[in-house]
């Protein structure tokens, strides 16, 4: 068999009709990728690494154009209850209103949960902004008993940490 060349990958997908096989796309390995992250990173699984939740959350936010904020939901074992994008932004900003992130933490019994948004930017580096609403986050929830463990900036291929870099 021959080596995938410049713009093909090494995945091959077996055409529905006729049953031949090619190579795959890019949106069909993308499309792949995110399906096996998601099988991993289902209800019920524990978030033992972050590194499989910075996989996931690359994969799911990292080319998007517009910015997100979404929270993954977990219960006192840190397994994931669910993940929910909950406020779209524009290219440099989502208003996030922390009213509605505790109204979806408690109608979902959650005790903890992983703040996170992306750059469209693709840079990485926390802002003022995303220190303030976390902040004003944690603070919203604690009164509800309510965790955050982290909040994870998601640009193209890199995710930074609030918790490693000592800003929770």
């Amino acid at each position: 068999m021959n080596e995938p060349g410049h713009g093909q990958v090494g995945l091959l997908v077996r055409e529905p009709c006729s049953g031949a096989l090619r190579a795959a796309t890019s949106d069909e390995v993308l499309r792949a990728a995110r399906a096996c992250l998601a099988r991993r990173l289902r209800r019920g699984v524990a978030l033992e690494s972050p590194r499989s939740a910075h996989d996931y959350l690359r994969l799911r936010m990292g080319a998007l154009e517009h910015e997100v904020f979404g929270v993954l939901y977990l219960d006192n074992r840190h397994r994931l209850i669910e993940w929910q994008a909950l406020f779209r932004g524009t290219l440099d900003g989502a208003t996030v209103h922390p009213r509605e992130v505790v109204k979806e933490a408690l109608a979902r019994n959650a005790a903890a949960c992983l703040l996170v948004h992306n750059h469209p930017s693709g840079v990485a580096e926390p802002s003022q902004a995303d220190e303030l609403i976390t902040r004003r986050l944690r603070e919203a929830l604690a009164l509800v008993d309510i965790r955050v463990l982290d909040h994870l900036v998601v640009a193209g291929d890199e995710v930074v940490s609030f918790a490693e870099r000592g800003l929770l």
